[in-house]
């Protein structure tokens, strides 16, 4: 079995505002529906999650209330902004139209070109 992928440089920010167009959630909520999404194909260090989710919300993207996990600990909830969200859709395009690119060039035949 391969061990998870490791994530590409400058996927996370996407994929947390994934995670979040999905609900709001703490951070390590965050960390664990990016896991879920992926189907467990996405090795993310809890460490690289919360500077992210820093930047994200200085940056307007996300927002941050404090309220009380499930296990009853006081916790940070992150959620969408109207800019997140919409940030979140161009993101989607881009990289939809980026994977097509590289799908394209990795697909080319000797005969084709």
């Amino acid at each position: 079995m391969n061990p998870p992928a490791e994530l590409l440089q400058g996927t996370l920010d996407l994929l947390i505002l994934k995670a979040l167009s999905l609900g709001p959630r703490h951070g390590y909520g965050v960390l664990l529906r990016i896991q879920q999404i992926s189907r467990d194909q996405l090795n993310i260090q809890q460490g690289s999650v919360y500077p992210a989710l820093y930047r994200l919300e200085h940056q307007g993207l996300i927002d941050s209330e404090w309220g009380e996990s499930e296990n009853r600990r006081k916790a940070r909830y992150y959620r969408l902004t109207p800019a997140g969200r919409k940030r979140f859709k161009e993101e989607v395009a881009y990289w939809r139209r980026f994977s097509d690119a590289v799908g394209f060039a990795l697909d080319t035949a000797p005969e084709d070109v």
